[in-house]
């Protein structure tokens, strides 16, 4: 079962397509300075590396690179995006709703855009990133990892910043 992991940063992406029956890296890359002069992406896969020179005007353009690199003949390493059998994605916020990974459907879709005002760096980009994968990618099961997951296990967080929260985004409720 091969996984491809992707976290779209505010101008990166990294990404890690993983053998989960060998438990491998079988690839790894960043791209960086997307959206501006200078793009490029770092592709590896064991000890060969390849740099793309390439302008990448947005993320979906990035994800687009990826997956052509995943699937090249001379440095890729599947044959085809059917090889993959999940894609998971790292979100920043999952609001109150969200204390551990999920299926992404349209109601998940809907609860990350409706925090992507607590992330805003960060959110819109991981948006694209899932809505490329998804449009690229039909049919395979896509999952978001979210970062306020590990906030959630948190014992009397609120102690310490609940009154500071509550002033700056009096519209959400305390993970905790």
């Amino acid at each position: 079962m091969k996984v491809l992991v992707i976290n779209c940063g505010s101008s990166s992406l990294k990404y890690q397509l993983l053998d989960m029956t060998y438990k491998s890296v079988l690839a790894q890359g960043l791209v960086e300075r997307i959206g501006m002069s200078g793009s490029q992406l770092t592709h590896k896969r064991g000890e060969l590396k390849k740099v793309i020179l390439q302008k990448l005007s947005n993320h979906a353009e990035a994800i687009s690179l990826v997956l052509e690199s995943l699937t090249n003949p001379k440095y890729g390493v599947v044959g085809n995006l059917q090889e993959i059998s999940a894609v998971g994605h790292r979100v920043v916020h999952g609001g109150e709703k969200y204390a551990s990974y999920v299926l992404i459907d349209d109601i998940v879709m809907q609860e990350i855009k409706k925090y992507g005002e607590l992330a805003p760096l960060h959110t819109p980009k991981a948006i694209t990133g899932i809505e490329t994968c998804k449009k690229l990618m039909p049919g395979v099961p896509h999952i978001a990892v979210f970062d306020t997951a590990f906030h959630h296990c948190l014992f009397h967080a609120d102690v310490f910043v609940g009154g500071a929260m509550e002033s700056i985004f009096p519209n959400f409720t305390l993970l905790i």
